[in-house]
């Protein structure tokens, strides 16, 4: 699916983002090019320009100056770019991922240099099939969507929130080798409730309040309706919706188009690959697990809700699993005299006394805590006590992005624990040592999945994401772990791993794809090698 130089000459070739080399042209190339005297006499291999260009990273002096620096060398030569990010995976993805990417997205108007994506806003209302065909490739197979309302933990960032959808396309094609004339990044730019950007004049989106209700899921349907016109065959990844948006379009489409929401599947998936690994860590089965969520929005929930799937498929009752899962919110213990309360929580409004955190902790004694609050700070020195006092090796999972809004840091679970817990972080801690011991955090992205996933969509040409596909994308991350990873408390294999696990991931969704009816493309003789084939080199 690579690109040619074939039309391309001289400086027109130099300016194409995808087919530039720039140093790394051969003196052939450059005679048959047209490229004499357009570049300096030296030639350069892919590893010397990596070589350099990883020496110009390291020597500016903040991450937002290496994540812009990152999008230059994108924008002038993409091969490189994602040679760069997919050798150098655990340096390059908290750079051009999280935590950097939500400081760039804060900056995202200031820092604007050139469009990246695609943008709808309440203007486009019936034109929305029209404008897609403004975007120029004629294949797209996953998109990633957002209406900014709820970025990471920072809040409502409007259309300055497009980085998110752009960061994950390109970990879709440096995790797992999508190609990325087949990434399509959309904005729905409906608005924002953000007072510093109603009065911003710098601010680039549309400067109204957001549209809610009927208007909203009006524009939305539109969008997705657009997309099955012009792209039939893309995947759909709805990101960073606020909760009820989430689970309401969730609910909407899920059964009627290829799509999923990674804040509620992902996010679940890679949790639950964490669980997995911990199982092992520990030697707890997950069938007597306990787990204490702090947080009740989607990504807590979606991970409990894929929690009981697994122990259901262990063979446990459903409503047995459930009572095995307590969740905190803002108002308290989820209980089943709480009124009002959200569909996505009442599976786990159980029959017991409203108690205050410490006390409900006190109850359970959960093998697990798992925070997705956006607070820092919240389990205290005293939680995570309590949490080493109940078990030998409790689960801390602190996953609230960015690095600065997670519940504990990796020095606070491990210090606070005494060495003893097991630490889960959604953005990257550096290692630990206590008392002589290395403990090496394991960070619980979503990116050793969507990928995979992204990857086995396209592969087996799917016709729709069950939740079940998720489950498998957890196993098969968490049979990558190591007993050297288990023995050091990392949950997760290396970052640098990512694409050996996109492919396991893509080959578990295919095999579960095809055994349920739901893959449109012919099964081949050998699943795993026609997947590896596909996937995008970005080497010259």
């Amino acid at each position: 699916m690579q690109s040619t130089t074939e039309k391309l000459r001289g400086a027109k070739l130099l300016d194409d983002r995808r087919n530039n080399k720039s140093t790394a042209f051969t003196a052939r190339e450059r005679e048959d090019l047209g490229l004499r005297g357009l570049l300096p006499s030296r030639v350069c291999d892919a590893q010397m320009q990596e070589k350099r260009l990883m020496r110009t990273l390291k020597n500016k002096e903040t991450d937002i100056e290496r994540y812009i620096s990152l999008i230059a060398l994108l924008e002038r030569n993409e091969r490189l770019f994602y040679q760069i990010v997919t050798q150098n995976l655990e340096y390059t993805m908290p750079l051009i991922y999280t935590p950097t990417v939500g400081q760039a997205c804060k900056e995202f108007a200031q820092n604007f240099r050139k469009s990246r994506g695609f943008y709808i806003n309440p203007s486009d209302k019936g034109d929305i099939r029209k404008i897609m065909d403004n975007w120029p490739e004629e294949d797209v197979r996953v998109i990633v969507v957002t209406d900014g309302q709820r970025i990471l933990g920072l809040g409502d960032l409007g259309s300055n929130g497009m980085g998110i959808p752009i960061g994950k396309l390109q970990l879709y094609v440096a995790g797992a080798g999508i190609h990325p004339e087949q990434c399509m990044p959309v904005m729905l730019d409906i608005g924002t409730n953000n007072d510093d950007f109603l009065n911003d004049p710098l601010y680039l989106g549309w400067q109204k309040p957001r549209l809610e209700g009927e208007e909203y899921l009006a524009i939305v349907e539109e969008f997705v309706m657009a997309v099955q016109d012009k792209y039939p065959r893309a995947l759909i990844q709805f990101e960073d919706f606020t909760t009820n948006n989430a689970y309401k379009l969730l609910d909407i489409y899920k059964d009627r188009v290829l799509c999923f929401n990674d804040d509620i599947q992902g996010t679940a998936s890679v949790a639950l690959a964490g669980v997995f690994a911990y199982e092992r860590a520990s030697g707890t089965d997950l069938k007597d697990m306990k787990f204490m969520f702090f947080g009740a929005g989607a990504a807590n929930t979606g991970i409990g809700d894929l929690i009981v799937s697994a122990k259901v498929e262990r063979g446990m009752d459903e409503a047995e699993a459930r009572k095995q899962l307590w969740f905190m919110d803002s108002k308290g213990l989820i209980h089943a005299g709480r009124d009002n309360l959200a569909s996505h929580k009442q599976g786990y409004a159980h029959d017991i006394e409203p108690l205050e955190f410490v006390e409900a902790l006190e109850a359970l004694q959960p093998h697990a805590l798992i925070g997705a609050t956006g607070t820092p700070g919240t389990f205290t020195q005293d939680i995570v006590e309590k949490m080493a006092s109940f078990h030998e090796t409790p689960a801390i999972f602190a996953l609230s992005n960015p690095t600065a809004n997670a519940e504990c840091t990796a020095e606070q679970a491990y210090s606070w624990s005494k060495g003893k817990a097991i630490f889960v972080s959604g953005s990257p801690f550096d290692s630990v040592t206590y008392e002589g011991k290395e403990h090496k955090p394991g960070q619980g992205n979503n990116a050793y999945i969507f990928p995979g996933v992204g990857l086995g969509a396209v592969a087996c040409e799917l016709s729709k994401v069950t939740d079940d596909m998720f489950l498998v994308a957890a196993q098969a991350l968490a049979d990558m772990v190591s007993e050297t990873d288990l023995e050091r408390g990392t949950m997760y294999p290396s970052l640098n791993e990512i694409r050996k696990a996109s492919l396991d991931i893509a080959v578990a969704v295919c095999e579960r794809a095809y055994d349920k009816g739901l893959a449109q493309a012919s099964r081949p003789n050998d699943l795993e090698a026609h997947i590896a084939e596909m996937v995008y080199d970005p080497n010259y």
